[in-house]
């Protein structure tokens, strides 16, 4: 084949740094849209985004000749200063993050999930879900990375 295709799918999890700082509400809407162009730029599609004052779900394709872990660097990196620039100079993503490949039969499903993030951490912490997600999709885990040192 001459040409190589690729049909992968992203659910891609991160949050604030020990919680202290918040994602600010009055940039949240540009701050998504500015993910999305990260992506562009980077040759992926951003699919669906919400989140939570400390965390964001992207439901995202990456470019079949950008690794994982660039592209998460790429969005982490470059939001982070652009919040910086808008005038939130203490903000600062945690460096890691949790990420799970997802069938297209599947992608309908996440963006609701994505889309009713406050419906389900009204029942649900931020550590809650991701245990449940690691269990759902197999994946070991140890219990003190999912909080951060300094987190309340």
């Amino acid at each position: 084949m001459p040409q190589s295709y690729a049909g992968l799918f992203y659910h891609l999890i991160f949050r604030t740094k020990y919680k202290r700082t918040q994602i600010p509400p009055a940039l949240l809407k540009d701050l998504y849209a500015f993910m999305g162009g990260i992506i562009r730029a980077d040759k992926g599609n951003l699919i669906s985004v919400g989140g939570m004052p400390d965390h964001v779900h992207l439901l995202l394709r990456i470019h079949r000749e950008i690794s994982i872990s660039d592209a998460v660097r790429n969005i982490k990196m470059r939001s982070s200063k652009w919040i910086h620039e808008k005038g939130y100079a203490e903000f600062q993503w945690q460096s890691g993050f949790s990420i799970f490949s997802v069938s297209a039969s599947v992608v309908p499903k996440v963006k609701v999930y994505i889309a009713n993030q406050e419906e389900h951490h009204r029942k649900r912490t931020f550590v809650e879900e991701l245990i449940a997600m690691y269990e759902q999709y197999g994946i070991p885990y140890d219990p003190k990375y999912l909080v951060d040192e300094d987190s309340d």
